[in-house]
């Protein structure tokens, strides 16, 4: 699995250099000396019809277009130090498809590997991107049309950031927050015989309480130009995007917001959807009967989390110091165990791709499959920091993270607004906490992760920006 991984890595680095995108001479990454510039950009990544579909364990193909996906990005410039974020609307990313991304921007535009930040929204009307899982083979039957989309996709996210990084111009940044706590729900539950579910339906009977709390933190993030021409919304909240269902492609709830946004802003402004750590967290409001997943139930979703963004534009504050500082640090994370009969057994269960077993199992073996190919090797994930002045910090961190991750990493922090943003850097499995793995489920029957690897990257991103926040303290 490693060596057909790196080849995987290698085609798509070729095919990024040498393809229809050619790369151009590095460009120098920072502005004039003191001048604070800020760029955005959208490229569409929308596939063919036909193209599968990710988000379950069975295959689907996309039957039509609801609203387009796009790779969003912004440049950040402060005339010494430039970073780049990039939310792709997609369910995950593959490492390889990452790393040749970060390549090909380096190349174009000359700003470091470790200042790229690249995310998904997670939006399970997106197709699947082929990497180095067992689940990616059976979800999209070795379409063709997969196998191409992950070829061409490191270059559109490229473009995205090359584009952002040409329309750089001075501006200012000024930062809020909201609270929202009717769109997200805690999706774990402990039942009345004392066992653990998962989704265990509306008003059913047999659920004693949701384990834990959401994170109602809504942060935006707004740039405009020295004219105070909007350039971009940056919103970051922590919720599941699995709302719109069928086999349409969407962006989901993110689409309306942006539509709102622009409603007021102009349709010039970038809006720009960053997910939180919603791992345990999805929009089922377990106590309302109503239809809960459609189109036009994303509609309403983002027409709420628009809500609280326009009431967040009232309270902006500027950002009082410009300088831009950034840590990446790669984090060497424990495999989940298995037994040598269970990898038997699991391979049998992919080999019939799922063989019509209880949902679980199916679960089970693909994880068990995937981590076996590793052959003992840790995962190695990526903890970005991204800070401006003493004000804001984003913080990018691989896989599903549950909730309670990114509220420690955001108790802890010392900046006044933290942004944490899951699935960056590719790798989209579950990342649960320590406690929830005696609890089991899904989540924790589905991660590839040891216990204890999500607090090993909130111990690493504290820590990090904890550095960070004294270089801006003592810096004169």
């Amino acid at each position: 699995m490693t060596t057909c991984y790196q080849r995987f890595l290698s085609l798509l680095l070729l095919a990024a250099i040498v393809g229809d995108c050619v790369v151009l001479s590095a460009i120098p990454a920072s502005a004039t000396a003191g001048e604070f510039r800020v760029g955005a950009a959208a490229v569409k990544i929308t596939p063919p019809v036909g193209t599968p579909l990710a988000g379950y364990y069975y295959r689907r193909d996309c039957q039509g277009v609801l609203d387009d996906l796009y790779a969003k990005a912004m440049v950040l410039d402060d005339g010494k130090t430039a970073a780049a974020m990039v939310a792709c609307d997609l369910i995950g990313l593959s490492r390889p498809v990452v790393a040749a991304a970060r390549r090909i921007i380096q190349q174009q535009t000359g700003i470091p590997i470790d200042h790229i930040v690249i995310s998904a929204t997670h939006t399970h009307t997106a197709p699947v991107v082929v990497g180095d899982s067992a689940l990616d083979d059976m979800t999209s039957g070795g379409s063709q049309l997969s196998k191409d989309y992950a070829n061409q996709l490191p270059r559109w996210i490229a473009q995205a950031v090359q584009e952002a990084y040409g329309r750089r111009t001075p501006a200012r940044v000024s930062y809020a927050s909201e609270d929202e706590s009717k769109m997200s729900f805690i999706r774990r539950f402990w039942m009345k015989d004392g066992t653990v579910a998962w989704n265990p339906g509306v008003r059913n009977p047999n659920t004693l309480r949701p384990i834990g709390v959401i994170d109602p933190q809504v942060n935006v993030v707004y740039a405009e130009t020295v004219e105070k021409k909007p350039l971009l919304t940056y919103v970051n909240f922590a919720d599941h995007l699995d709302t719109t269902g069928g086999t349409f492609l969407s962006a989901d709830f993110p689409a309306t917001l942006a539509q709102r946004l622009a409603d007021y802003k102009g349709t010039e402004m970038l809006t720009m959807f960053a997910n939180g750590c919603c791992g345990n967290i999805n929009h089922i409001n377990a106590n309302w009967e109503a239809p809960q997943s459609s189109p036009q139930a994303a509609k309403r979703l983002g027409t709420i989390l628009a809500a609280d963004a326009l009431k967040a534009y009232a309270e902006l504050k500027p950002v009082e110091d410009t300088t831009l500082r950034v840590r990446r640090e790669v984090v060497l994370v424990p495999l989940a165990k298995h037994t040598d009969e269970e990898l038997r057994q699991a391979r049998e269960i992919v080999a019939r791709k799922g063989d019509n077993r209880p949902f679980l199992e199916q679960v089970k073996a693909f994880r068990i499959v995937d981590v076996a190919a590793r052959q003992g090797k840790p995962y190695e994930m990526d903890v970005q920091v991204i800070v401006l002045g003493r004000d804001i910090a984003w913080v990018a961190l691989q896989g599903e993270m549950f909730v309670e991750l990114g509220l420690s990493i955001k108790a802890a922090s010392p900046f006044r607004q933290t942004n944490v943003i899951e699935l960056a850097s590719g790798g989209s499995y579950y990342m649960p906490h320590r406690s929830a793995f005696a609890e089991g489920q899904f989540e924790v029957v589905s991660t590839r992760y040891g216990e204890g690897a999500g607090e090993m990257l909130v111990t690493t991103a504290i820590r990090l920006l904890g550095e960070l926040h004294h270089e801006a303290m003592t810096a004169k």
